[in-house]
């Protein structure tokens, strides 16, 4: 089973640098391809027992890097949950990271 997942994530792979060339070459292609974009980015917070425990923000953006939406990723061991952000907390979350990050 896992050389089946393994052969569709090489093939899907291989499907979007064929679609990333063709953004590359036509003005067009690249309207259309970064009106359709959305980016997340997760940031993993310092842990004193990272062995043990770990917690992260995921944030979703616009393609400008503007921070829409945020959720909280909390693990302990193998067990994982996460927690939408409210509106009041993504106000903090956007004060301390917005202007901390930049893609090149």
């Amino acid at each position: 089973m896992a050389g089946d997942i393994n052969e569709l994530a090489e093939k899907k792979f291989k499907s979007r640098i064929r679609k990333l060339k063709k953004v590359l070459k036509s003005e067009e292609e690249k309207e259309k391809f970064f009106d359709q974009l959305g980016a997340s980015v997760e940031i993993y917070l310092p842990s004193k027992k990272p062995e043990e425990e770990g917690d992260s923000v995921i944030f979703y953006t616009t393609i400008e890097g503007k921070i829409i939406d945020a959720e909280y990723s909390y693990n302990q061991g193998e067990e994982v949950t996460s927690i939408p952000v409210s509106d009041k907390d993504l106000d903090v979350i956007r004060d301390v990271f917005g202007n901390g990050f930049k893609l090149e």
